[in-house]
């Protein structure tokens, strides 16, 4: 298939939504507040995948009115009859469950009474279901990433431009408070034109995600004995994608990748297991710390890292410079040129994010601010659950979805390489060129 030129121009948004995007940020509907209309038809909603972090979206999309769940998924049966209870527990139907092996989530999504399916399984299932969802007519939700290898990525997006049907990785640092209000201030021309950003992911993640109480690797640690790169670059790169106007306006050209040396994993289970343990005297191919440096079209830098095998506390270093000014994330800082008070000084961050704040923030309650992950999960799935209802585009695009997971197979090559320059696919076959801005617009 031909990767440059697509005899499908159209976004993939569906055939007849295609014409809406940009489509703003829309008001959100009080819909935890008010009573649903009789009239208006629950958006149903099957889960794959529901484990800790499928279970928790689950609850989150409970709270939402007007939503019905007929169908949970998991290849563990104890865990799709706890899913299945939660939803019961809920005050609605009890829903099907699907545990006759992995590939059983098919008959959940041959279902003819889903809207939409979203998927919560190990990283390596992800792009398979969500093609075989969008195969299937339903809308999808997918976990992060969206894809680890760059053949899924494409698959993801021909399958996506193929069908018509609307995809979004559920990238919910996207729709943080705090990363929305700096999209506005860039938007507001306060930072000046946009040149270069650094983020990261620095979770210490051994005992929390990649090995079990015993010191065993779970399924996320499979992948650090034998892949190096950044596995888990999408948190780091939700809010910039729309702060740099990737992919409409400008695009990822290349990158470099480094990766330290593998010291940490055998290190931690040495001191806390003692050196006979297996998981400290087995060898990892993951580096401590990846660094990415991608370059793009209009000749900006991102500095992307990713560090989840060392003791610290939790960082995503966000840093954004344009002409006049920066944000910094890890200060809850700003410095404007001739605005701050002080020249070559920082100065607190709240103020702007209280004058900035965007309007997917300002109509949320306190309690929906509570939810999951400080309100993002809450925003991100009512935002979803809107677009299925009005079969209109998802707030995160396919094209954004694959360019912040491309990162893991694109890193992973230029380290092979000796961190050699590798070229960064073009997903939208040339459109980034003249594609609008479209994510959580204002006005």
């Amino acid at each position: 298939m031909n990767r440059n030129h697509s005899r499908r121009e159209f976004l993939c948004v569906g055939a007849a939504a295609a014409a809406a995007w940009p489509m703003g940020a829309r008001s959100l509907a009080p819909m935890e507040e008010t009573p649903q209309k009789e009239e208006a038809r629950a958006v149903r909603i099957g889960v794959v995948g529901v484990g800790g972090r499928g279970h928790g979206l689950l609850r989150t999309l409970l709270s939402l009115a007007g939503v019905e769940v007929p169908a949970v998924c998991d290849v563990r049966e104890d865990r799709a009859r706890r899913a299945a209870a939660t939803v019961k527990e809920s005050g609605r139907s009890e829903p099907e469950g699907y545990s006759r092996g992995p590939e059983d989530y098919r008959r959940l999504m041959a279902r003819d009474d889903l809207d939409a399916v979203l998927i919560a399984t190990p990283w390596d299932w992800h792009a398979r279901m969500a093609v075989d969802g969008m195969k299937a007519g339903k809308y999808v939700g997918v976990e992060v990433p969206a894809a680890i290898t760059l053949d899924e990525c494409w698959r993801l997006v021909d399958t996506c431009e193929e069908t018509g049907i609307p995809c979004m990785m559920l990238e919910n640092w996207s729709f943080r408070r705090d990363n929305l209000a700096v999209l506005n201030m860039i938007r507001r021309g306060l930072l000046g034109e946009i040149v270069h950003c650094h983020c990261a992911h620095s979770h210490d993640c051994i005992a929390e995600w990649y090995f079990d109480s015993d010191g065993n690797p779970r399924w996320g640690g499979e992948f650090l004995v034998r892949r190096n790169a950044d596995q888990y670059p999408t948190h780091s790169l939700g809010p910039v994608l729309s702060w740099m106007d990737i992919n409409c306006g400008d695009a990822f050209a290349y990158l470099t990748s480094t990766a330290t040396r593998s010291l940490g994993i055998n290190d931690h289970f040495r001191r806390k297991r003692g050196p006979d343990h297996p998981s400290a005297q087995r060898t990892y191919a993951q580096g401590d710390i990846v660094t990415t440096v991608v370059k793009t079209h209009r000749g900006n830098t991102i500095v992307i890292n990713n560090d989840m095998q060392l003791p610290r506390p939790y960082d995503n270093r966000w840093m954004i410079q344009g002409t006049l000014g920066l944000y910094d994330e890890a200060r809850a800082s700003v410095y404007i040129d001739d605005v701050s008070p002080k020249r070559h000084e920082w100065e607190p961050f709240a103020p702007y994010q209280e004058k900035h704040d965007h309007r997917w923030w300002r109509e949320m309650s306190e309690e929906q601010r509570a939810k999951g992950h400080g309100g993002t999960d809450y925003l991100e799935l009512h935002l979803f659950v809107q677009a299925v209802r009005e079969r209109s585009p998802l707030p995160i695009d396919i094209y954004d979805s694959v360019v912040m997971s491309v990162i893991t197979p694109l890193s992973e090559m230029s380290i092979q390489r000796g961190s050699a320059p590798v070229e960064c696919p073009d997903f939208t076959r040339g459109r980034w060129k003249t594609r609008k801005p479209g994510f959580a617009l204002e006005g």
